[in-house]
């Protein structure tokens, strides 16, 4: 049974899986913002989180003056895998830490391979 969690819960669940990053990889972590949708796109409603923007990895040099990179995290489908609040909070990590990797420039098969996948 999925969990029934409301935005506001939701959001700081969000923020703590973001204060546990490493400090040392936070740091670098550059012109980004974290938003929360509340569903996934139609064509993908299943999709737990997005990375939409250009990796560190691929930026040019003069990359400054672009609008911020984004994590999309999409509440639905996150509540609909969990069946526990602990459940939750354990795969809101992850995505976190998964949208995170992307923006360092690892793809999803990489992640698959370290067990972020």
């Amino acid at each position: 049974m999925p969990v029934d969690l409301d935005a506001a819960s939701f959001d700081a669940m969000v923020e703590r899986a973001l204060d546990e990053l490493p400090d040392e990889l936070a740091r670098l972590v550059e012109n980004v913002v974290v938003l929360v949708e509340p569903d996934a796109p139609a064509d993908d409603p299943d999709l737990l989180g997005l990375y939409d923007g250009l990796a560190l990895t691929e930026r040019p040099a003069n990359h400054a003056g672009f609008l911020p990179d984004r994590i999309l995290l999409f509440r639905a489908p996150l509540l609909d895998v969990a069946d526990s609040v602990e459940e939750l909070e354990e795969e809101v990590r992850i995505t976190v830490v998964h949208e995170v990797a992307h923006h360092f420039g690892l793809d999803d098969a990489r992640l698959h391979a370290l067990g972020w996948g």
